[in-house]
């Protein structure tokens, strides 16, 4: 047989074996995908079933509550939706004796507050290690987020004893104070990934045309704004749902969300529909923030981890 023979034959042998890769090739991938929507569909069903029940439970009477089809009944599970609601549990809340309103106030004065003076502080600590050169500088970047790693509970005795002295128990500014501790040293690690990404060059083009080192570091300041978001919100995640600080320091005149539902629990009982309707108002706040600005939050979260 001639060379030009074999190589016709050799030819069908190696388009099939093509053929045949990529359909493997797609199949595999065809089977990835419905791997990946069947754990992300179950993932998301056990992440929004308890917050369901919760708020489908602070519309309802506590008889109705606990009330639960028999065992086997699957049909029976409709009557978790018939139900007659209520607006008791919120009324007995934010009613005269509740107070709640004020906890939620409180709540919302400590995160924000810690994380807009997170934000501003960190801002500038991390630009000044990002451009600054100096002695000792990645020993100092270390050990600004080494504060962090230590966890809340080694912490709190001598911060305890510091803001005693000091007069900052059972306060606002204590407690944003105490906030700021922890949310400080996370805003400084992501936002210097942030500046160390935007070229030197923009500001020195700034300062050439008679700017100050303020007024260059103002100007680049619209190009971190998505990570300025990602970490606002992180923040204000971190210090909303604290409880440690907020019941060791904050105390009667600054209680926030999650220390006064748990004081709905107590050694005569239990308010089941009261602690439904309060973990419906600590975590729709978050949830809806986190809706709004979930672009912002993605981008400010990818933007710093890729560097120019």
């Amino acid at each position: 047989m001639s060379t030009g023979g074999m190589a016709a034959e050799a030819l069908p042998a190696r388009t099939s074996t093509a053929v045949d890769q990529v359909v493997r090739d797609r199949t595999k991938s065809r089977l990835t995908a419905v791997a990946v929507t069947i754990f992300l569909g179950l993932y998301a069903l056990f992440t929004v079933i308890p917050f369901l029940v919760m708020f489908l439970s602070s519309f309802k009477d506590v008889k109705d509550a606990f009330t639960l089809p028999e065992y086997g009944d699957w049909g029976g599970m409709l009557s978790l939706f018939q139900f007659e609601p209520t607006l008791v549990h919120y009324r007995s809340l934010f009613g005269s004796g509740g107070g709640f309103a004020s906890y939620l106030r409180n709540s919302v004065i400590a995160a924000g507050g810690s994380a807009v003076v997170s934000v501003v502080l960190g801002s500038t600590a991390a630009y000044a290690l990002s451009r600054g050169r100096f002695r000792g500088k990645s020993d100092l970047y270390f050990w600004i987020i080494s504060t962090r790693m230590a966890p809340v509970v080694a912490v709190t005795v001598p911060l305890y004893a510091i803001f005693k002295t000091a007069g900052l128990l059972n306060t606002l500014p204590g407690l944003i104070l105490a906030y700021t501790t922890f949310n400080l040293p996370f805003a400084i690690w992501i936002l210097k990934g942030f500046f160390d990404g935007i070229p030197y060059e923009i500001e020195e083009a700034y300062m050439v045309d008679g700017y100050s080192r303020w007024r260059a570091f103002a100007s680049i300041i619209p190009l971190v704004a998505p990570g300025l978001a990602a970490v606002v919100i992180l923040c204000v995640l971190l210090a909303w749902n604290d409880f440690l600080f907020a019941a060791i320091m904050g105390g009667e005149a600054a209680k926030t969300l999650p220390v006064a539902t748990a004081s709905l629990r107590s050694s005569t009982g239990i308010q089941w529909g009261q602690i439904m309707a309060a973990g419906v108002v600590t975590a729709t706040p978050m949830l809806l923030l986190g809706v709004i600005i979930r672009k912002y939050l993605v981008q400010g979260l990818t933007m710093g981890a890729v560097k120019n």
